[in-house]
Formats: structure tokens, sequence, C-alpha cells
């Protein structure tokens, strides 16, 4: 059952009823032309609130925004779902990886008797679910599927009569050279670093001379440290150099700045990317789903940047001497200095380190002597409390006591989280003091082997308006874009076309039949990774739902922080691509990924999403 249905026009409501259900001129009302808008019910309906903070914080930080929610009588605030169960479940026969590919089976090391795992091929067929309809998207990109018989799209790509996988050897050629996910860490690597017995010839000596600074020592120990300090292997001048002017920039987002969505937004225009924010001590530590971020497509460098989360002066410039020692395609590594969520502030990373300026200062110096010729670059925030702002004195201290490539700054205090308009006056107020600093730094003659440092404004950009509105101001060398790439991923196709394009529904549903096809890619194509692809799907879809084509809109430009009254498209694909119903987000995800299991599990981030609909 579509929104449509549900939710029908009322008949006998007239133009002028409909004007005043939302007067185009409204603040914090989106302006629909009335004939697209849905009369207000007799009864109240569902309010959906959004929470975009949980953008920069994700799944892993919900159970520390969920203190941070709590009022003072003990009481959450409603309205988020808190501490969401997303495992899905595996197979219920697990095959043995030695029979996945019957042309090229191997002997299990195991054997048989010892082996967890099942070698009844016939009777794991019997119990999988019937094939989805269509060619596998991974034998499509690839030529081969890694996932053999556990494919959900198996027949597409297996012969019974020879009971082979078939394999297109040109396009296997092809996709090896233009195809393919960079920067995994070697397996002996990422357990040296799990066992603690991983050699840091770069931070080690970094981190003491660094600590030799700030610790009471006698002179004798002090002379020692920084007599073991070994100069970093690049200057400053050396790092790889990157280019944000003009940049058509994706902000780091984590849940839904995977890399399927990274990859759909490079084909859209994108310039740069980076990756979800990796928290340095897990890093150091060798978790597998911390080194899973970095991982990126072919595609997005050079422009990828790795963004990290750090409190303590040791797991910065360890985690830094990792990453470059572990990954060849990272453009540059960006401090994350500006996420809000509690967890992380309490924690003294994100935001919190905008109050402590020594402290990001040491993270910075760290960070830019150990991690080899990448460069280092912030991200930060107005400051931390509203009517407060603390930026410009902090950018001034970090060009004046350090380098960094590139400062990027959200136009908002941590306490106002997405709540008010970005502040793009005081942006460009901090441009100019960078601007002053790399104008400074040509003039003298000692400074001559820095490189200049870019400056990039962020917040509330969502229409090519915005953007040029913002590039064009002095000081500014380019826009960082986040919710609005999610709502609208086809925003930086408008910035180079400096129009606003009204995409069809059509048009937008193969733009999420695109990700669907990197997420199997990405995430395999056997169950488990239908599932996966399906719940960051539907993650996905929980931004993109809330477009507002700007054919139904009464004026432009449209605003991010406005809300829609009830309305309806100019199709129904269009009426449905706008539902707010989870349930409806998960049909979508069927058009591309198959029937979902029953067992299939989505809670979305926000209860309002997850109404239940009457006929």
């Amino acid at each position: 059952m579509t929104v449509q249905e549900k939710r029908p026009i009322e008949e006998n409501a007239t133009s002028e009823q409909k004007r005043q259900n939302t007067d185009p001129y409204t603040k914090g009302i989106a302006a629909i032309k009335p004939e697209f808008i849905v009369a207000k019910p007799v009864q109240a309906t569902n309010v959906v609130e959004y929470h975009d903070d949980e953008a920069e914080g994700g799944d892993r930080m919900a159970e520390g925004a969920a203190d941070g929610q709590q009022n003072k009588k003990g009481k959450r605030k409603r309205g988020q779902n808190h501490g969401r169960d997303l495992k899905q479940k595996k197979d219920t026969i697990k095959l043995c990886p030695s029979i996945i590919d019957p042309d090229d089976s191997k002997s299990c090391f195991l054997g048989e008797e010892k082996c967890k795992y099942s070698h009844d091929l016939q009777s794991y067929l019997e119990s999988k679910q019937e094939d989805i309809d269509g060619v596998c998207p991974v034998f499509e990109a690839l030529g081969y599927c890694p996932a053999g018989m556990k494919c959900r799209w198996l027949k597409s790509h297996y012969d019974k009569e020879t009971n082979k996988l078939i394999r297109d050897l040109a396009k296997l050629d092809l996709a090896s050279k233009t195809n393919f996910e960079v920067n995994a860490i070697d397996k002996e690597a990422k357990f040296a670093l799990q066992k603690k017995k991983y050699e840091f010839k770069i931070a080690t000596p970094v981190i003491n001379f660094l600590d030799s600074k700030i610790q009471n020592e006698t002179r004798e120990e002090r002379k020692d440290n920084e007599a073991s300090y070994v100069e970093q292997p690049f200057k400053i001048s050396e790092k790889k150099r990157i280019n944000l002017n003009r940049a058509k920039i994706v902000s780091p987002l984590t849940t839904v700045g995977n890399l399927p969505y990274r990859r759909l937004m490079k084909t859209l225009g994108a310039d740069v990317t980076y990756s979800e924010m990796a928290l340095s001590i897990p890093l150091v530590q060798g978790h597998n789903p911390e080194w899973a971020l970095p991982k990126a497509h072919v595609s997005e460098y050079p422009g990828f940047g790795v963004q990290i989360a750090s409190s303590k002066l040791w797991s910065a410039a360890k985690a830094s001497e990792a990453i470059y020692e572990n990954t060849n395609h990272v453009s540059e590594l960006n401090l994350n200095c500006g996420c809000p969520i509690d967890l992380l502030y309490r924690q003294g990373q994100g935001s919190a380190l905008l109050d402590q300026p020594p402290r990001l200062l040491r993270l910075v110096k760290a960070m830019n002597a150990s991690s080899g010729d990448i460069p280092v670059t912030i991200k930060i925030r107005t400051g931390v409390k509203e009517n407060k702002n603390t930026a410009k004195q902090l950018v001034d201290r970090v060009l004046s006591e350090t380098q960094v490539a590139a400062i990027t700054l959200h136009g908002r205090s941590r306490q106002q989280r997405y709540s008010k308009e970005a502040d793009w006056a005081y942006i460009s107020e901090v441009g100019k003091v960078v601007k002053d600093w790399n104008a400074k730094r040509e003039e003298d003659k000692d400074a001559s082997d820095t490189t200049p440092t870019w400056f990039v404004g962020n917040g509330d950009v969502y229409s090519h308006e915005d953007w040029y509105n913002h590039v064009n101001t002095e000081g500014i060398d380019s826009v960082m874009v986040a919710r609005g790439a999610l709502i609208k991923p086809w925003i930086f196709e408008e910035v180079e076309a400096q129009q606003y394009l009204d995409k069809s529904s059509s048009e937008r549903l193969d733009m999420l039949g695109n990700f669907s096809k990197f997420a199997i890619e990405h995430w395999g194509s056997d169950e488990y990774g239908v599932n996966i692809a399906r719940r960051f799907m539907c993650e996905f879809i929980s931004f993109t739902h809330r477009y507002i084509p700007v054919g139904i809109m009464e004026r432009l430009p449209p605003k991010l922080n406005e809300r829609p009254p009830t309305w309806v498209g100019r199709n129904e694909m269009e009426t449905f691509l706008a539902s707010t119903d989870y349930k409806d987000w998960i049909k979508i995800t069927e058009m591309f990924l198959g029937k979902a299991s029953d067992d299939f599990q989505f809670v979305p981030k926000h209860k309002s999403n997850a109404y239940e609909t009457k006929d």
C-alpha cells in the first residue's frame, strides 16, 4: 500500500484551506504548491523529527547519545530508538568455504569430521531461499562471483549441467584494473596490532619527544628524549599536495557515509570523499570493524581522506603511522574536532578538543610527524557553547603553532547540534584569518617551505545557490556538503549545471538501484551480504525520503531545516519515495534486492518512522 493510498487528498478542501495549512512564507515550513498538499486530517498525524547529529555519531555512539538525552528528571526525550538491534542473521546451514566453488573446490584443512561448517552442498541448496530474479550484481561487475554457491542470484552464473560457476574472463581482466577496493590492511600487520607486537618505528620516538614537553622530568631525561627523537621522514612541504579549490566535497558521515554511498557520490560528481570516523585506539588495537573504515573504492582516489577521532597523543601518533604504513590510497588524514556526540565528548574526543587547544595542537603535531607523506587536516565547529564562538582564536593558534593542509569549519557550536542555521558570516570571518596567514607565509622567506592551508566551510548546503554563495565568499576555498548530499545525492550535478535539476522518480530510483549494486559488490551477494546491503539502503532512504521535488515547490531555494506538510507527488512513485514509514523503505529495497526474509531486522533511528499503518 502506498502513501498516496493511505493519505489521499481531501477532495472537499478548498485551495484557501490548503494555503492556510502551510503558509509558503511561514518560517520552518517548506512552501509546497497548494495542489500537492494533503489537507489536515481530523486527528493529528505522526510528526517526524530529525536528529541529524546521529549522522556524525552513528550507531556505535548510540549508547552515549542516549545517556546524553536524559533530562533533569532522568527521563529520556522521546523520538529516538536508542540501542536498536541491527544484527543480521546468517545462513541456517553454514557452508564450508572449501566447496563454495565446485570447480575450485579444495580439501578442507580440518577435514569433514572436525569442520564446524557443512559439507553437504545439496542440503545447503535446499535450505536456501529461492534465487532473486535478474543478474548477480557482483558477476555483472566483476565477471565472477566470489560468493559462489551461496550467491542469492546463483542461477545467473551457475551451469547446472557442468556443475560449474561461470567466469567472464574479459570482465575479470577489466575489473582487476578499474573496479576494486583499496586500503585493506595486511593480515600479518593486523595480527601484530592485535597482539601488541607491531613496531611503531616513527610514532614511538615522536611520542617520547612530545611527552617530554609536558611531563615533569629531570633535565637529563628531557635531553635523552629529545636526543632520541628522529626527525619526521617527510617535512610538511614534502607531503602529498591536496587541492580543495572549489572542490566538490562530501562530508565524513558515520553509518550512511559507507563505501557504497561514497562510490555513488563519485559517479554523481563528487571530487573528495571521507571515510566514516574511525576511533584511533581501536585502530591501534587492530580491531576488524575499525580497519574496515579506511577501505575505499579505487575511484575515490585521489581525493579520499581518512577521518579519525582521538584524545590521546600516543593513539593519534600510532594510528597515523599504522594508516600510513598499511594503506596506499589515502590523500589526507583528518582529525575530527567537531563531533557533538556525548560519548565522544566525555572521552575528550571530537568537539571536546575545541576547549582544549594545547591538546588539539599536540595531536596535530603527533599526526604530522607520524603520517609519512599523508597531509593532516582538521574539522572543527564554531565552539562548544552557543553564542560563544572560539573557532577564530583556535584557528589563529593552530596556524601559528603548527601546520595543517586544510581546516573545515562547521558553522554551528556543539550545543546547537543542528538546531539552528549555520553561521556563514562567522565562517567567513574565520576564512579571512586563514587567508591572512597564507599571505603572511608567502611573504616570509623562512616559511617558504610551507604550503598554503585550504579553508572549507560546512553547514546547510542544499542547492547550487547555497554552494556558489559560499564558495564565492572571500577566504572560503570550498564547501563541504553533508545532509544535503544525503537527502539530494545529485547536488553536485546541480553545482556543475548551476541550476536546479527536477529529478524524476525513475531517475531517483535508478540512483538507489546503483547504490544497491555497489552495496552487494562491497558486502557480498550471499544472504548475509544482502541483508547488510538492505539495512544500509534503508539507512540511506531514511535521508532520501526527505527530498521535496523542486517541481512541486511554491518558491526556491529549499531550506534544509524546513519541514514539509503532508504532500503527494506528481505520480505514485514520487509519493512512495517520500514515505516516512520504514516498512515502505524495505519495499523499495525489495525492488533491487529481492523480497526481504522474515527474519530481516531493521529498526529506524526515529520512532516516528516506525508507526503502524492501517488499511
